[in-house]
C-alpha cells in the first residue's frame, strides 16, 4: 500500500448506505502525464454515487502529475492488490498508458479483472492497456482514432462512437465523451450490484 488505506470488502447491508453504488469498490489506474479530466471526472462520479474509489499506481511513485500538472497520489501499488478486491477497474488516457504497460503487475490487474468477469473501462489512449492485457480478441471497442491500428492489430472490432459497451468492456474515445463513458460504467456496476446482492445478502445469512 502507499498509504494507510486499505482495500477490503464492503458491508452493504446498513440500511445508513444510500448511494446507488454503495458497496462497489473500483480501482482507477494511475501514472505519470495521466490525461486529467480522464481521471478525476470518474473518480468524483463514482465517489458521488457512493462508490469506494482506490488510485491505483505502477509502483514507480506515491504521487503522479498529470498532463497539466496537477497531482494524484496512490492509495495501492498495483502488486499489493487483486483484480478480486474490485467490481471495476478503470484506465484513463493520456500519456500514462504508455508507461502503465511497461508494468507487469499493472497489465495483470487489467487483464485478471477481465478474465473474473470484472468491468473493465478504458479511454482514449487507455486502449493499449487492453492490447497489452491481450483481452480486445473479437471484441467490439472505441479509443482514440490514432491508436485504431493498435487496437485493430490486437484483435478489435474497432468502430468510432462516444461509448461502446461489450460484455463486461466499456471503452470511449476522449474526454468530450465522459458523460456518456461515465453513464455507461454506473449503469453497468449498478446491474452487478443488483445481480450481486442476493448472493451477499445469503452470505450475511449464513
Amino acid at each position: 500500500m502507499a498509504n494507510s488505506r486499505q482495500v477490503r470488502t464492503t458491508d452493504t447491508s446498513s440500511s445508513a448506505n444510500v448511494g446507488e453504488l454503495d458497496g462497489m469498490r473500483v480501482a482507477i489506474l494511475a501514472e505519470t502525464l495521466y490525461e486529467d479530466m480522464e481521471l478525476w471526472y470518474p473518480y468524483y462520479r463514482l465517489r458521488e454515487a457512493g462508490a469506494d474509489v482506490f488510485v491505483v499506481g505502477s509502483g514507480s511513485a506515491e504521487t503522479y502529475q498529470s498532463k497539466r500538472g496537477y497531482p494524484v497520489t496512490v492509495d495501492a501499488e498495483a502488486d499489493t492488490v487483486t483484480a478480486s478486491q474490485f467490481d471495476a477497474v478503470i484506465i484513463p488516457g493520456g500519456y500514462s498508458p504508455d508507461h502503465m504497460r511497461r508494468h507487469p503487475g499493472m497489465v495483470k490487474l487489467v487483464r485478471e479483472a477481465y478474465e473474473q468477469g470484472k468491468i473493465v473501462a478504458a479511454i482514449c489512449h487507455a486502449g493499449w492497456m487492453l492490447a497489452s492485457a491481450n483481452i480486445l480478441k473479437g471484441r467490439t471497442a472505441t479509443s482514440f482514432r490514432s491508436i485504431k491500428d493498435d487496437m485493430v492489430n490486437a484483435g478489435a472490432n474497432w468502430v468510432d462512437r462516444e461509448v461502446v459497451r461489450d460484455g463486461t468492456l466499456v471503452t470511449s474515445r476522449s474526454p468530450a465523451d465522459l458523460p456518456a463513458f461515465m453513464r455507461t460504467i454506473v449503469a453497468a456496476l449498478r446491474e452487478r450490484r443488483t445481480a450481486e446482492r442476493p448472493e451477499r445478502q445469503v452470505a450475511l445469512a449464513g
